[in-house]
């Protein structure tokens, strides 16, 4: 699983996308998950291209060793960190190999966000806060931090002042919102730039919450690395 090469789904809203969305899905979803909220998001950003992974298939220990797509094994649903950091290590690396092919395509790290829902969001901040080039922006929706004690000294100088849109359902069943609490607090007492929200909803994304996340990304593509307009 090191050399893992992950197959995605590709959105361009429109042509020469300056500026690249690398969004990763839940548990037991795919690629094609977030794809309809693609055309709203739109509406808010210049030419921009959705990149949505799909997870590897494998079997997760929660739920009766079934295999999944999942990003990593997931032993139990308390707040300690999971066991499988040969797994999260992996799918980081492979993360990273998207952020380098965008690069490769001509769109700087600093015109690219990395997104995530629950397990895909928690993945997509641990492989942002510790990847040595600066992105434009990171959101982690109804998720938790991996490996949250180790953060101080694990992230990036690269991405310290990257900032970070979290989200989170207060009647969510699957991740506490306390976990997602968690995060907002401690990226701010590390001094990360936090947008947090709260909404009455379960574990899900909500239409108010697509509207915030939209504004947002709106922000992070004004700042566009220059000659690009």
């Amino acid at each position: 699983m090191s050399c893992l090469q992950l197959e995605t789904v590709e959105i361009d809203t429109a042509p020469g996308p300056r500026f690249s969305v690398i969004w990763l899905h839940g548990l037991g979803a795919d690629g094609h998950d977030f794809e309809p909220i693609v055309p709203e998001l739109a509406t808010f950003l210049p030419p921009t291209r959705f990149i949505f992974p799909h997870a590897p298939v494998r079997p997760v220990t929660v739920n009766g060793g079934i295999p999944m797509r999942a990003w990593y094994d997931i032993v139990s649903f308390d707040r300690h960190p999971p066991g499988d950091r040969e797994g999260i290590e992996s799918s980081r690396s492979a993360v990273v190999r998207l952020v380098d092919r965008e690069q490769d395509r001509g769109i700087p790290s600093e015109s690219i966000v990395l997104a995530g829902f629950s397990q895909g969001g928690a993945l997509a901040l641990y492989a942002g806060l510790r990847l040595e080039r600066p992105l434009a922006g990171l959101i982690g929706l109804s998720t938790y931090l991996l490996f949250s004690g180790e953060l101080e000294s694990a992230r990036s100088a690269a991405n310290r002042e990257t900032p970070v849109f979290a989200a989170h359902g207060i009647y969510d069943p699957v991740v506490p919102i306390i976990a997602g609490q968690h995060v907002a607090a401690t990226l701010r007492a590390l001094g990360y730039e936090v947008e947090w929200h709260e909404y009455p909803m379960p574990h899900a994304v909500c239409p108010e919450e697509v509207g915030h996340i939209g504004a947002w990304l709106s922000g992070r593509s004004e700042s566009l690395t220059p000659g690009e307009d």
